[in-house]
This record gives structure tokens, C-alpha cells and sequence, in this order.
């Protein structure tokens, strides 16, 4: 559903239109999971992209045209990101800066790029996404997954090798995809797991999966998914008295994966790229953001930098059509609150490498 709550969810969205008529507007939208276990998330985007149309309208617009946000929720759901896809279509939208879950971003783009939209992702992670790209216009402003599981597949064996390992996922296409390409580094090294099976996503009681890692006497524990069921699972290892280090992905760099683990949640150890919020070049938005009491964290800066490099790119070309601002985002480079950005030819941008974060004391310190 295209959602109309912004202004008083996040005080901005005014700010993204002018009080005085325009003669023609731009309709951009930020597309995510607005709601729900994942609607962290959204909140995110959604700060990102109304401070950044805020920000770019104060400055002139785009082509001396304003911008007009559209925001949508996806729920991280195929079918629902591609039937507020076709909204956005009816919107007259020319750009979207999402989605969040790989599983609502592939479809979604599949509809953008038949309709000759531009999508750049500030967070769909999975390589799929741009090794089968749908069409021209589709980006993204995230690292891969493959690079991550480099990361955490290197660590393990050169950590851990001839410990028990488990390998768990949540049945997702982004935590099946983590925790194969994990297995996969990991194996060609030479280490390899002692288990490794899905779990169910959404439940409240991990008691039995966690028996049976208890039961394999497992050291280690590498575990692709999200958030809610990584804490209610660490909680549960306590609990049991399981011993054993838990390891996992960027999807663990949220406050709420401490509310539901607790003092459980501490070492949990979680690949993640550089924070964006402690580069120079977003210091501004960061404390824009922040006064205006809103999220100032990782998605809300790679999709405030979404927006901007899209409409620096359309200001290029002069124009909003795919087959221009595709042609400026592939040649040029863009200087945004992410540094100086460019894309190689699969769509993919240059931003900071994953680097290792631990839980300690109730928040993730670089290790």
C-alpha cells in the first residue's frame, strides 16, 4: 500500500514538498518494509529518502524541477512489493530507492525495468539481484553477499577449523544465500561443518533446534537470517548452557537484536561494512537526522545516497528517462554522504568493505 502516515511519523515529509504550486513535479519513491519484524528497516529508508528530497528540493530540485516522495511498503514479501510496484507505475514514479529484502527487490525490479524506471538498493545484498539483472536501471548501493561470506568463510577457517561447526539459516533467499556462500569459502579451505540445516523464521520458541545443537556438542555457530530469531536462538543457548560462539551477519547491526537477547547477546560476532554515520562526508545529514530525532543509521544513509547520486545522475542527463540517468550512473562518479561512488557494469557500487563487529555492553563495537 502506498503509505501516507510519513508526516507524522518522521516530521519530514513536508519538507518534501514546496508550499507553492510547481510547474511540473518528479515522482520518486522509497520502497521497503515500513511495517512489522523488519520495519526497523523501513524507518531507516524512509528518514533517508524524505531528508534527502528535503534536502535536494531546498537546493532547487532536480532539472528545476521539485521532488515529490512516494513511499510504499513492501513487507518483504514477492507478491506484495510487485503489486506496490504497479502502484508506483500508476504514480507516475521515475525513480525508487529500495527495496530492503532481496525476496521483494528481485520481483519489484523485474516490473521496474519493464516499465523504464530506475532502482538503486540501499540494501539487497544477495548476488542474484545484479548477476541476473532484470534490466539497465537496476543498482544498488550495498555489498555483496559474497563479499561478506569471504569475510565470515576465511574467518571460521582460519578461527575454527577442526572445531564442531553448525550451520543454520532461516530459510530466506538472503539467509540460505549468506550461509551457502559461507559454507562454500569455508569448505575450500578445508574446513568444513559438522551440521548445517533451515529453521523456521518467525517462531518464538527455539528450544528444540537449540537441543540439538547441544546434542552435536557444537563450538561455533554461523547463522544466516535476521535479528528476531538470531536473539530469541542466542537467549535459548543460554538458557541451555550452550557454550558455543555465535556468529552471524549485517542483519544483527540493530538495536533490536539486543532487546531480545539481552546480556545473552554478549560476543555475538557480525560482519558489517564500514558505518556509514562515521564517514565525513555524512556528517551533515547525520546530525539533521539526529535533530530531528530520527534514525541516522546504515540504511538511512545508503538510501539518502540512493536519492542523491540518482538525481545528480538525472541532473547530468538532463532528463529522468532509464535510457539517460542508466547511462550517466554507469559512467560517472557521484560525490555523496557515502564518499565518491561509482558502478561497475553488473550495477554494482564501491562502498566500504565488511569489516568485524562484536555485541558488547549493549551495542556493536568494531573489532
Amino acid at each position: 500500500m502506498i503509505i501516507h502516515k510519513l508526516a507524522a511519523s518522521l516530521g519530514l515529509l513536508a519538507a518534501c514538498v514546496s508550499s507553492a504550486p510547481a510547474m511540473a513535479d518528479i515522482h520518486i519513491a522509497v520502497a521497503g518494509p515500513m511495517d512489522g519484524q523488519f520495519g526497523a528497516f523501513g524507518e531507516q529508508m524512509l528518514a533517508g529518502a524524505a531528508q534527502a528530497v528535503a534536502d535536494i528540493n531546498a537546493a532547487g530540485g532536480v532539472n528545476g524541477q521539485e521532488l515529490i516522495l512516494e513511499a510504499v511498503d513492501d513487507g518483504c514479501e514477492a507478491e506484495q512489493a510487485v503489486a506496490v510496484a504497479n502502484q508506483l507505475i500508476g504514480k507516475g514514479v521515475v525513480f525508487v530507492a529500495g527495496h530492503f529484502c532481496f525476496g521483494a527487490s528481485v520481483p519489484a525490479s523485474e516490473v521496474y525495468a519493464q516499465a523504464g524506471i530506475v532502482q538503486i538498493s540501499p540494501a539487497t545484498t544477495l548476488p542474484k539481484f545484479t548477476d541476473e539483472r532484470a534490466g539497465r536501471g537496476v543498482f544498488r548501493l550495498a555489498p555483496r553477499d559474497d563479499q561478506q561470506a569471504e569475510v565470515a568463510g576465511r574467518y571460521l577457517a582460519g578461527n575454527h577449523a577442526g572445531e564442531r561447526i553448525a550451520l543454520l539459516h532461516d530459510k530466506t533467499a538472503y539467509g540460505k544465500g549468506l550461509v551457502d556462500a559461507v559454507k562454500s569459502v569455508m569448505n575450500g579451505l578445508g574446513t568444513s561443518e559438522s551440521m548445517s540445516l533451515g529453521f523456521d523464521a518467525g517462531k518464538d520458541d527455539y528450544r528444540d533446534l537449540v537441543t540439538q545443537l547441544a546434542l552435536e556438542n557444537v563450538s561455533v555457530v554461523y547463522l544466516g537470517g535476521y535479528h528476531p530469531e538470531a536473539g530469541l536462538i542466542r537467549l535459548e543457548m543460554e538458557r541451555q548452557g550452550l557454550e558455543a560462539a555465535l556468529i552471524s551477519g549485517d542483519a544483527l547491526m540493530t538495536d533490536e537484536f539486543w532487546s531480545v537477547a539481552g546480556p545473552a547477546g554478549e560476543g555475538t560476532l557480525l560482519t558489517y561494512p564500514e558505518i556509514p554515520r562515521q564517514m565525513p562526508s555524512a556528517q551533515k545529514v547525520v546530525a539533521a537526522l539526529e535533530e530531528a530525532g530520527l534514525p541516522a543509521e546504515r540504511y538511512a544513509l545508503t538510501t539518502y545516497a540512493a536519492v542523491q547520486t540518482w538525481a545528480r545522475a538525472a541532473e547530468n542527463a538532463g532528463s529522468t528517462t532509464l535510457k539517460n540517468v542508466a547511462a550517466e550512473l554507469e559512467t560517472g562518479v557521484f560525490e555523496t554522504v557515502l564518499g565518491s561512488i561509482s558502478f561497475d557494469d553488473k550495477g554494482d557500487a564501491g562502498v566500504p568493505a565488511y569489516v568485524w563487529f562484536e555485541w558488547r555492553d549493549g551495542a556493536p563495537q568494531r573489532r
